[in-house]
């Protein structure tokens, strides 16, 4: 091809399709915005003008078919349906869009869980973008997140809807609508009457399985159902209504009535067993198990009751009972030192179900439990008791080797004294006066000093042993009156159990 020819081989872009109806954005791409996608400042939309213009856009996203979230994750809602609607019209009333994920529990009766997954699927749209993420500190109140209610820009797009920015400086979400094309004129007039009526949150519970199966399907396609204006019926039949709502059931005779003996024609099947409790489905098992390890394990008090039923959720299922978990938490080791409970029981728990499969192996270890209590049940035993014969025994051996000391020398000396000392004799004086002979006036002073350190320190040994072995007076001599009485006193009080002393 020559130079000359080149230019006319240029092809000219084909007309735009029109967009007359929501079946026909099947062309447009899947509507998804990744989490770090979800702010203001990152969003491709715009901002919406009013909560009108803005529930436009919701009904056209609930009818496109374009988001579909189990291409993205494996739970929570399966599509964009009427729930989704009915808190996002929550949304619209509010400005600021401040939202509170307990605000919309209350007001919507949904889970917690569920709100945050209806929320998720409106941020994963366009539809929403952050503003000022919450947080969640502990020990302060939970802070809600902040909202801009957003436009995609697919729906721009879909619809043919022109925007400009009046203000070059402005950020791209701040665009305005200068026009529309004739083809989705239509088609926004279909949303305006979606966007003005108010949707109701469906019922699950039908009278059918054929009514059950419309409104899974309605839910999967993203029809939305709005309140009609007529007046719903009302179980009581007050009002103006002349339709009897028992039908042609036959009323017993007056006097059956009269004696008591009728009874209904439909009886209400019991859903209790013969004990009188409910029997626990999966779910059940699990908060029953969890709630009794958090009463009797101290290191789990305080902990969620769902938490726990989660981390223990396998051994439940296995049909563990508490006392089979405690007993494998001993196979496994205990710890005094616990600083986050839930983690250290998924820990201790990980792969229990497999070890000990069968109940014959789950008894094994709890008989082997039963007794390692009982072991160190008898073990306390024994040493409450060594400790109870310790402190009221007649008298022990000081515990000091300063104190064992100067008793030997003590009892040394007046071993030696009684045996006949060189320079005291036994048949003229007694056992405190041959003591007070060998000892000199230094060593005396010394004696006496250390045995008030000791009494000051709450130990009487030193003096109740010379009490003990030579007499109280031959004591008092050597140690002084008011020292003896006072240690006879304390010696006197550690054999009452009213009275405790000494060192820990």
């Amino acid at each position: 091809m020559s130079g000359v020819a080149a230019p006319a081989a240029v092809t000219l872009p084909g007309p735009r399709p029109a967009v007359d109806d929501a079946d026909d954005v099947a062309v447009l791409p899947g509507l998804y915005v990744p989490e770090a996608s979800q702010w203001l400042s990152m969003s491709s939309g715009r901002i919406a003008g009013d909560g009108y213009s803005w529930m436009q856009a919701v009904h056209w996203v609930a009818g496109s078919g374009l988001y579909e979230p189990r291409r993205h994750r494996s739970h929570g809602p399966r599509a964009f349906g009427p729930t989704t609607v009915v808190i996002a019209q929550l949304l619209s009333e509010l400005s600021p869009c401040r939202p509170g994920v307990e605000y919309l529990v209350r007001r919507t009766g949904l889970a917690e869980r569920s709100v945050q997954n209806h929320l998720q699927i409106l941020r994963e749209t366009g539809l929403l973008a952050y503003v000022v993420k919450g947080t969640r500190v502990r020990g302060e109140r939970a802070q809600a997140s902040e909202f801009a209610l957003m436009i995609p820009a697919e729906f721009d797009a879909a619809l043919g809807i022109r925007t400009v920015q009046r203000d070059e400086g402005a950020p791209a979400y701040t665009r305005a609508v200068s026009g529309i094309s004739e083809a989705g004129r239509e088609l926004m007039a279909k949303l305006a009457k979606k966007a003005s009526r108010k949707v109701r949150k469906p019922r699950w519970k039908t009278s059918s399985k054929a009514a059950a199966k419309a409104s899974a399907r309605g839910a999967e396609l993203g029809v939305v159902t709005a309140v009609s204006d007529e007046a719903r019926c009302t179980p009581m039949q007050v009002g103006t209504s002349t339709v009897s709502s028992a039908g042609d059931t036959p009323l017993p005779p007056e006097s059956k009535l009269a004696s008591g003996e009728a009874k209904s024609p439909t009886p209400k099947k019991s859903q209790t067993k013969a004990g009188g409790c409910r029997k626990l489905n999966v779910v059940g098992r699990r908060f029953q198990l969890a709630r009794q390890l958090t009463q009797e394990l101290d290191w789990l008090r305080g902990c969620a009751v769902p938490r726990i039923a989660w981390v223990a959720r396998h051994v439940a299922d296995a049909g563990w009972t508490s006392t089979e978990v405690r007993a494998w938490l001993h196979l496994r080791g205990e710890t005094a030192r616990v600083r986050r409970g839930s983690g250290l029981l998924a820990a201790l728990l990980a792969g229990a179900e497999t070890v000990l499969d069968t109940p014959a192996k789950r008894t094994a270890a709890v008989e082997q439990w039963r007794t390692a209590q009982e072991t160190a049940r008898r073990e306390r035993i024994q040493q409450v008791r060594a400790r109870t014969e310790r402190y009221e025994a007649d008298w022990n051996a000081p515990t000091s080797r300063a104190v064992r000391r100067e008793v030997e020398a003590a009892f040394a000396k007046v071993k030696e004294a009684a045996n006949g000392g060189p320079h005291q004799n036994q048949n003229d004086v007694t056992d405190g006066q041959a003591l007070e002979a060998e000892l000199s006036e230094h060593e005396l002073a010394q004696l006496r000093t250390d045995a008030w350190g000791q009494y000051m320190a709450g130990e009487t040994d030193l003096v109740m042993t010379a009490v003990n072995a030579m007499g109280r007076p031959a004591a008092e001599r050597i140690y002084g009156a008011e020292l003896v009485q006072r240690a006879h006193r304390i010696a006197s009080g550690s054999h009452s159990s009213l009275m405790t002393y000494g060192r820990r």
